[in-house]
């Protein structure tokens, strides 16, 4: 893979939602325990609470979890993912965005509302190698 990488995790939980269940996904799909992540309380628009999670991991932690995040996609998804780095790609940032629902049961899909905030980061100093270096990063851990 590459020498450095760093992943970022935003979940916004809604009232509705129970957090526990989501902390118990992550430790099973991704073996990041409930200490790995900062909880925030806040308030939504019409005043109903919402907690914020939100986790930074980094060096073997992040590899582990790119590899684990790739190997529970199907060569569909990693095909997809691949056709839209340019688009994904901010700031040397890959985004991805993980269905909340289908998470909690254990799957990995793509939703863009409503959904679980990954960003993966490695530097990269020359824009026309960000194809490249995140296509590598898909296919080594696939």
């Amino acid at each position: 893979m590459v020498d450095k990488l760093d992943v970022t995790i935003d979940v916004i939980i809604h009232a509705t939602e129970d957090i526990s269940k989501f902390l118990k996904s992550f430790e099973e799909i991704f073996e990041i325990k409930k200490e790995d992540f900062i909880s925030k309380q806040t308030t939504g628009h019409f005043d109903n609470p919402i907690i914020i999670l939100n986790t930074k991991i980094e060096k073997d932690q992040a590899q582990k979890f790119v590899e684990k995040l790739i190997k529970s996609l199907s060569n569909d998804q990693i095909k997809e993912l691949i056709g839209e780095i340019e688009e994904r790609t901010v700031d040397s940032r890959f985004h991805i965005r993980l269905d909340k629902q289908e998470f909690i049961k254990g799957k990995i899909e793509f939703k863009e509302k409503d959904s679980i905030k990954v960003k993966i980061h490695t530097p990269i100093y020359n824009k026309k190698e960000t194809v490249k270096i995140f296509s590598k990063i898909f296919q080594v851990a696939n």
